[in-house]
């Protein structure tokens, strides 16, 4: 696995991979572990315009839910504000990091 190591102040902050195996990576994640909460049934899943409410209620900032999905603090505000619609792998990781199961099986 080829991964770059970006650092800020001597700490690392970010890994960077090639999208294939970015892919993979998220697949075997996924093959291999539960997420704490399960939410089974996708019509009772909460939709994106909860994802302001579902992030706070889990304690996230913005910040910490963006890193943790791969994504800039200010694409996730647009995401939130309903400017954007994020990808199925956008969506996938929000669903992995909040714990709705019916998220990914969405996408």
């Amino acid at each position: 696995m080829k991964v770059q190591v970006i650092r800020r102040d001597g700490e690392p902050e970010y890994a960077v991979l090639p999208w294939g195996e970015y892919q993979a990576l998220l697949a075997a994640v996924a093959a291999q572990a539960q997420p704490e909460s399960v939410t089974t049934d996708t019509a009772s899943a909460p939709s994106l315009q909860q994802l302001t409410q579902l992030r706070e209620a889990k304690g996230l900032t913005v910040e910490a839910l963006a890193r943790a999905v791969g994504i800039s603090p200010h694409y996730l505000g647009m995401i939130e504000s309903g400017e954007r619609q994020p990808d199925a792998a956008i969506q996938r990781a929000l669903a992995w990091n909040l714990g709705i199961e019916a998220w990914e099986a969405l996408s």
